[in-house]
């Protein structure tokens, strides 16, 4: 099934990777290595058809890099499949309550045609930890669960993001204070320094604009450049980067605070993690979970957007969209 092979796919990106430590793990007919431990052998094993609400861990080495504990549940259908090397091959194996481990090698996935991200190497080991924490016999009845599942989620993420963004600021004021910086703030708390000013073309929404940066993290390391390629992790050429102003094509920080320079100027932009790549950034690269950001940018060029036709209404732009959990 098509629903089965999305879901799964989701699944294998929800992984972990680590060394299979010992354990009485059993082989499927694919070479998947697992381990099932039940607390409660009295109930049944899920059936074709139905679906596991399930919790997870993932793991490289010894640091955990995300999990959904605590936080929206993932649902499995459980399909008819074959020797496929997937976590699929052990659904009808599964009662609720159950928690189970799954060992894959990426060399093998690799040899099946998947797409694992470039950090994992091909003698690594990659571990699925997870808990049945309920089993659907229905679509209906599982579609009712989510629902509620998704009202929860969303009433934790806002607290979440609120308390969040507390914390941003509250370490932003203590960059800004031990550097000494005289700074303005945008509506949304993107903190901005024009450092140097041509008294260039004005920036509105929707005007595709040229930057150039530098990008640090608050201790003032380097995590990449179109300025300078010793400060780039990974090799890229020095072209200015461009997106749209008050729009997409950057983090909603950056598309925000651009809104307050002109062609020509240099200065900073102070980013709160909520405004720049939130509690999930790309998993193993230099960027950490919840991590504000400084830039130091020019613009050195600015597209204005097409003017309306005669007589066209155009709609007010939206706000800066928030980026949290």
């Amino acid at each position: 099934m098509k629903k089965t092979t999305i879901l799964i796919s989701g699944l294998l990106v929800a992984i972990g990777f680590t060394a299979c430590t010992g354990g009485s793990f059993k082989k499927t007919r694919s070479g998947l290595l697992y381990k099932i431990e039940s607390s409660d052998k009295s109930q049944s094993v899920a059936k074709r058809g139905s679906f596991l609400k399930l919790y997870f861990k993932q793991k490289t080495g010894d640091t955990t890099f995300g999990e959904n504990y605590g936080k929206m549940p993932l649902y499995a259908p459980v399909d008819s499949v074959g020797p496929n090397y997937t976590p699929a091959e052990i659904f009808t194996l599964l009662r609720k309550g159950d928690s189970a481990t799954v060992v894959m090698v990426p060399d093998t996935l690799l040899k099946k045609g998947a797409q694992l991200p470039p950090f994992i190497k091909r003698k690594d080991k990659i571990v699925l930890s997870f808990r049945v924490v309920d089993v659907f016999t229905s679509d209906s009845l599982m579609e009712v669960d989510r629902g509620a599942e998704m009202k929860k989620e969303e009433a934790r993420a806002k607290v979440e993001a609120e308390g969040q963004k507390t914390k941003d600021l509250q370490a932003l004021d203590a960059y800004v204070k031990k550097h000494n910086l005289t700074i303005q703030k945008t509506p949304n708390n993107v903190y901005y320094q024009i450092t140097s000013t041509q008294n260039g073309e004005a920036i509105d929404t929707g005007d595709v604009v040229s930057v150039k940066y530098t990008g640090y993290n608050e201790e003032g390391v380097p995590f990449d450049s179109n300025m300078d390629s010793t400060k780039q992790l990974q090799r890229h050429s020095l072209e200015p980067f461009q997106f749209e102003a008050g729009g997409q094509g950057a983090i909603p920080g950056m598309t925000e605070a651009i809104l307050f320079f002109k062609k020509g100027d240099k200065g900073r932009m102070l980013i709160p993690s909520v405004l720049a790549y939130g509690a999930n950034p790309q998993p193993g690269g230099p960027i950490k979970p919840n991590q504000n950001l400084v830039f130091d940018i020019e613009v050195v060029d600015v597209k204005k957007r097409p003017a309306a036709p005669a007589g066209t209404a155009v709609p007010p732009p939206p706000p800066p969209a928030h980026r949290g959990h």
